[in-house]
């Protein structure tokens, strides 16, 4: 067992955690499978990431979000892995922001609060919440995660960002919920998945449409998932799997997941992590965008329908 060097600054895997937005059993799978990253151990034998492997997974997550997958990227240098980030930039455009209003970022690198959070309603208010998710918030998002990674931005930074948006949209979907509308639908994400954005972003796509969204937040146990399904007269599940998931749990977990519920209760997932997977998760609906959410809810309205 390797020590830490104490007069070595390191992190431990709470910190990593918060720092890259990996969850902590995503770093003990990936140390286990792929021998990255690999920490050293103090005393009390808790793991402790020392910066260099830190900042490689800040370059991993980045580009996990680009649909890498991480057997194929664990294993390469930090200078390889910005490469591969470089040319993501250049095809993208990231030197243009992606797209995204360069102003409001320009408010996160400069920690400009109040200003951001001033231009994130107006825009809300001229596009209105759906477009406001697809053409600002989604963009936005991805910017931020770049300025970060090319250290223009610190961590404090981005999750000003974050929870200025998460706030933001929190507000503007209760100010258009109704009660008792068609859909109701619960969402979540599984115990190893710490992002919640997504599960907003697809809960401000559905609300407009008046369907009924119930979140219960992150890091939800299957059980509970189960029971709360069952319990509270809901016609659909929505789970959300960041890229950083490992796609064969999310697999895994899904069909038993679906063995569980009761066949009235339909099952939808979204994310990086299960893009492109429809094939091996018969009875689940695979989410692929913010926009095929609402296919998604075509299609069930249509097949009730029919039923009725």
């Amino acid at each position: 067992m390797n020590a830490a060097p104490p007069e070595e600054i390191a992190f431990n895997i709470a910190a990593v955690e918060r720092d890259t937005g990996l969850p902590k059993d995503t770093l003990r799978v990936w140390e286990r499978r792929y021998g990255f990253p690999a920490p050293a151990r103090d005393a009390h034998g808790e793991r402790q990431y020392p910066p260099e492997q830190v900042e490689k997974l800040r370059l991993i997550r980045r580009l996990l979000d680009h649909g890498h997958r991480p057997a194929k990227i664990c294993g390469a240098s930090s200078e390889e892995l910005m490469q591969l980030l470089a040319q993501h930039g250049r095809a993208a455009g990231v030197g243009e922001e992606g797209g995204c209003d360069s102003r409001l970022l320009e408010c996160v690198c400069l920690h400009r609060s109040a200003e951001l959070a001033a231009g994130l309603r107006q825009a809300l208010l001229k596009q209105g919440l759906q477009r406001f998710v697809v053409e600002t918030v989604a963009p936005l998002a991805t910017a931020v995660g770049e300025a970060w990674l090319r250290g223009e931005l610190e961590v404090s930074e981005e999750h000003l960002f974050s929870e200025q948006v998460q706030n933001l949209l929190r507000s503007a979907i209760g100010a258009q919920a109704g009660a008792g509308g068609r859909p109701r639908v619960l969402l979540t994400t599984l115990p190893d998945e710490v992002h919640v954005l997504g599960l907003l972003m697809a809960e401000a796509m559905l609300v407009p449409e008046g369907a009924s969204c119930v979140s219960l937040g992150t890091r939800t146990p299957l059980a509970d998932i189960r029971n709360a399904a069952a319990g509270g007269d809901f016609d659909i599940v929505g789970l959300s799997f960041s890229i950083a998931y490992p796609s064969r749990q999310a697999i895994d977990d899904l069909l038993e997941l679906r063995a569980s519920l009761p066949p009235r209760i339909a099952l939808w997932a979204g994310g990086a992590a299960v893009r492109d997977r429809q094939r091996r998760l018969p009875g689940v609906r695979v989410v692929g965008d913010l926009d095929d959410t609402l296919a998604a809810l075509r299609e069930w309205r249509s097949a009730r329908e029919n039923a009725d």
